[in-house]
């Protein structure tokens, strides 16, 4: 397959897990944590993300289906578990949680939600199935994965700049952008959860 096939495999991936869109949220999830304690669970998250989509890339097809798994089913558990996350973030539960539990170890955010759903959600993986299936060989499976890891090196920068983007918002602003990406969060777990009936054939697209 040629080099335009890869550049459309990049843009696709990267517009599905989007990692500009990925910062602002890193920044709400792991607010209050020094830039040392961020820079370890972003790069956990990352690394499990990458297993995770490697791991789909090479066998998605088989894995879901020797466990009777549909990717409809597997995109609605995942706008689930992101609404759960999206209500946390509305009602500050994770702050009411660390301020009348100090004993209780420090919230570590980087398995669940940043590397799934968020990072390797549902759209993510589906789409590494399908980038993954387009041609047969070793030599193109290599390709599509060095294209995730381009994408995920694109996340990796942006969790970097997530503590400068922090000090420039303040407390406020970091309060008022958790309260917006709550909103937007609970809006994108219902469409992970619209799209899974939709590919189960509730409703019409």
């Amino acid at each position: 397959m040629d080099s335009a096939t890869y550049i459309t495999a990049f843009v696709t991936l990267f517009v599905v897990v989007d990692p500009i869109g990925l910062a602002p949220l890193f920044i709400a999830l792991t607010q209050g944590m020094t830039a040392r304690a961020r820079l370890r669970v972003g790069g956990r998250a990352l690394l499990i993300s990458a297993a995770l989509m490697t791991l789909f890339g090479l066998l998605g097809d088989r894995l879901l289906g020797a466990v009777g798994i549909s990717m409809p089913a597997f995109r609605i558990a995942g706008g689930v578990l992101l609404f759960l996350t999206a209500l946390d973030m509305l009602f500050e539960r994770r702050t009411q949680r660390r301020e009348g539990q100090q004993a209780e170890p420090e919230h570590d955010p980087s398995v669940f939600p940043l590397a799934t759903p968020l990072i390797a959600g549902p759209g993510a993986l589906a789409t590494m199935i399908l980038l993954a299936g387009q041609s047969d060989g070793w030599a193109h499976l290599a390709a599509v994965h060095l294209v995730m890891a381009a994408v995920l090196a694109c996340v990796f920068v942006l969790f970097l700049l997530a503590s400068p983007i922090e000090r420039a918002l303040g407390r406020t602003g970091t309060m008022v952008v958790t309260r917006l990406l709550g909103m937007l969060l609970a809006a994108l777990s219902i469409q992970f959860i619209l799209d899974g009936l939709r590919g189960a054939g509730f409703f019409a697209a």
